[in-house]
């Protein structure tokens, strides 16, 4: 039944292509449509039979034509939806009994097919860059039973493209940067463009390129979209930026060809290729004579129109009679050449200086060489101006000495000082006070000579720093200072003595010809390398037969013990008077003494004890016993008091009614029994119970509580006081009132 099906449809496409071809071959094959050269592509007969050999027919079955291709042009506007194609069945009668069901991609939407008929028609507009083609399945069955006659078939729709897409630059717009004075020829960037056609099928995808806009300086290649120099020699400091426009047109550029453009910014970047250049052959500069070195005396730019490292310039003093007086530097920042005073100037010496500056390039590109030199040159002329100075001293500072106890009056040294300026002025001195505090000298206002005010110590003070001022006289009083040193000359006027003063420390043990001290000596005068200290026991001290000195002639002496048998007990002290001679000039001398302690040791010398408090008693008392004595004394009177206080209260009531305090006392004593006199003394009832008296009767079932506060100023004590008395014990119990005295105990 297919076999039918698809006979229709040979027939239905045949008819078409002949139909096509008839216009085609009317039109010219420029004018065929793109639809028209696919029916023709897609449809090939068969044939029933093919002979093999001479007078033989060989029978094949019968196959239908090649039809699972459809072609449908997009974009199609027609007022009609678009024939695609028609479905026929052999076993179609034409009664209706058959129907035509089409499922797929598309189907029922964008593809309809008559049920009856079988003609499939395109509904809507297509376009083939969104969708290029649609796979359908076509079936016939039974109109009343829906049972299918054949088996389904599917065949493929595709979309004819037509040229409806422009070139598109989808990165623009571009931003490229090239060197200046390229040549002709070089690279730039490459810019693409895409089509959304099918490149498989016409031109409509195939892209030429031209430049719209930057002509002369840029060319673009037609097929590769490259963008090179067109102009040699292009400077970025006569113009740095250029607007190139590019277009990209399908059709092999064609005329009906569609296109698009895109921007691209080239700039130029720089090279050196300029050399540094001086607005001024000659620069005329001044400065003051009273300037201090370090100041700057002007500045200068030798101007680069390069940029970055290519427009560093760097400056140098190539010659000149100044260039020992000025130097240069290059401020970073504003690339300029900055001139400084390296040492000060005189007006009245010289008056002028030249240099001779150059600036040049440090980075030099080698390929341009040739245009060089990268180097520029100009003269500058500095000019000295004339300065009120301030008077100059002849030395830069003044070092004097002075002898130590020199009289009053005594010259130091003379200051000198003059006024440079063309007036030459005269000069006043004078010593600032806070330089010499407790004004030990005194300088002369005209001749600057400087004296002593009063003796001077050196071992007070060796050294006076003190500062000297010098004043134009009718000028515009300016001072100049400068440093005097004045040294104190040493004079041999203080004696030697020791250098410590320790006690020397001896064991009572000591055998005679041991060394125990050596001593040394220390003067306050100066002491030349050769001068030593001469060291002998004072006259009164040459005969004891204790000790011994030996002078080591290096300034020290050494203490010899000369016997034994020293007691503490005896004498614990020892005072050795040692006589010490400086050998100065005049020589002088001194009587030191050195106190010697006997002390007890043990047999291996170790010092146990250097006091003799274990064996006598001082003579005197120290601050803190005595204090410790007196305060024994004060303790004592206070007991006796108290004592007494007690035995004047031994007469008075032992029983206070009163309820602010209950007090039990146990006295015990051992005296014997005095028979009715005890018992007249005390009430025994009421001792036993002072409670009953008034008719209350504790209760013992219950601990009492205290009602009252004790008295202010008592504390706390244990309720009994026990005195062991073994013979005789009573008991007695009492009240205290508060306002009453204590009882008195004393039984």
């Amino acid at each position: 039944m297919w076999e039918g099906l698809r006979l229709q449809v040979f027939w239905l496409c045949l008819g078409l292509a002949v139909w096509n071809t008839a216009v085609a071959v009317s039109r010219g094959p420029q004018e065929r449509g793109p639809q028209e050269r696919g029916h023709r592509r897609h449809l090939s007969p068969y044939r029933h039979r093919e002979r093999r050999k001479e007078g033989q027919v060989l029978h094949r079955s019968k196959r239908g034509w090649v039809w699972n291709q459809f072609f449908v042009i997009e974009e199609y506007t027609g007022p009609d939806p678009v024939l695609v194609g028609r479905l026929h069945s052999d076993v179609d009668t034409g009664d209706g009994n058959i129907k035509y069901i089409l499922s797929g991609e598309g189907a029922g939407t964008i593809f309809v097919i008559d049920d009856k008929t079988g003609n499939i028609h395109a509904t809507k507009t297509l376009d083939r860059e969104e969708q290029a083609e649609y796979t359908l399945t076509a079936q016939a069955v039974a109109r009343d039973t829906n049972k299918p006659l054949e088996p389904p078939s599917e065949f493929i729709v595709k979309v004819q493209d037509i040229n409806d897409n422009p070139p598109v630059f989808l990165q623009g717009p571009y931003y490229a940067r090239v060197a200046e004075m390229s040549n002709v020829g070089t690279s730039v960037i490459q810019v693409t463009a895409s089509d959304a056609d099918d490149p498989t099928y016409g031109n409509s995808a195939r892209l030429v390129y031209s430049i719209l806009q930057g002509q002369p300086y840029f060319s673009v290649e037609p097929h590769t979209g490259i963008i090179r120099t067109a102009l040699p020699n292009m400077d970025r400091e006569a113009k740095q930026e250029y607007d190139v426009v590019i277009q990209a047109k399908d059709m092999g550029g064609h005329m009906g060809g569609l296109s698009g453009t895109a921007q691209v910014k080239i700039t130029l970047t720089d090279v050196n290729d300029n050399p540094p250049k001086f607005a001024q052959g000659v620069y005329a500069m001044s400065i003051a004579e009273d300037r201090v070195p370090g100041e700057e005396v002007g500045r200068l730019k030798a101007r680069d129109p390069d940029q970055g490292e290519n427009g560093l310039v760097d400056y140098a003093v190539l010659e000149g009679d100044g260039m020992s007086v000025f130097e240069i530097s290059k401020d970073s920042e504003s690339q300029e050449a900055v001139i400084k005073l390296k040492k000060p100037v005189d007006f009245e010496t010289k008056r002028s200086y030249t240099l001779k500056v150059e600036a040049v390039n440090p980075h030099v590109d080698s390929r341009f060489l040739s245009w060089g030199p990268y180097k520029d040159t100009t003269v500058v002329k500095i000019s000295v101006e004339d300065a009120d100075e301030p008077p100059v001293f002849i030395a830069p500072n003044y070092s004097f000495e002075v002898e130590e106890n020199a009289p009053w009056g005594t010259l130091v040294g003379r200051v000198h000082a003059k006024d440079t300026d063309i007036a030459n002025n005269p000069i006043r001195y004078l010593i600032p006070r806070y330089t010499d505090l407790e004004e030990f000298f005194t300088i002369s206002p005209e001749e600057g000579t400087i004296k002593t005010t009063r003796p001077l110590d050196r071992e007070t003070q060796a050294w006076h720093n003190i500062s000297v001022s010098a004043t134009e006289i009718g000028g515009h009083h300016q001072d100049a200072k400068v440093r005097v040193n004045i040294k104190v000359k040493d004079v041999n006027d203080n004696a030697p003595e020791f250098a410590t003063q320790d006690e020397v420390l001896m064991c009572e043990n000591v055998t005679p010809g041991k060394a125990i001290k050596t001593v040394s000596a220390v003067d306050k005068d100066e002491m030349s390398p050769r001068q030593h200290f001469h060291f002998s026991l004072a006259p009164k001290a040459v005969s004891n037969h204790n000790f011994s000195l030996k002078d080591n002639r290096d300034s020290t002496a050494t203490i010899v013990v000369i016997r034994k048998g020293f007691s503490r007990m005896i004498q614990d002290v020892y005072a050795l008077p040692i006589e010490i001679n400086d050998n100065g000039v005049p020589p002088l001398s001194s009587t030191n003494t050195l106190l010697i302690r006997v002390c007890s040791c043990d047999s291996k010398d170790t010092i146990l004890s250097c006091n003799v408090e274990p064996y006598i008693l001082p003579a005197g008392l120290s601050t803190g016993a005595l204090i410790a004595i007196l305060a024994c004394i004060v303790i004592l009177l206070a007991i006796v008091v108290l004592f007494v206080a007690l035995r004047r209260q031994k007469k008075e009531p032992l029983i206070v009614f009163e309820e602010e305090d209950i007090r039990e006392n146990i006295i015990t004593y051992d005296d014997e029994g005095g028979g009715e006199e005890d018992t007249e003394a005390f009430d025994i009832a009421t001792l036993q119970n002072p409670d009953g008296i008034n008719g209350f009767l504790p209760r013992k079932d219950i601990k009492p509580d205290l009602q009252f506060p004790l008295r202010p100023g008592l504390r706390p004590v244990a309720n009994s006081v026990d005195f062991h008395l073994p013979r005789r014990t009573e008991i007695n119990h009492y009240k205290i009132d508060e306002n009453s005295p204590p009882p008195n105990n004393n039984h």
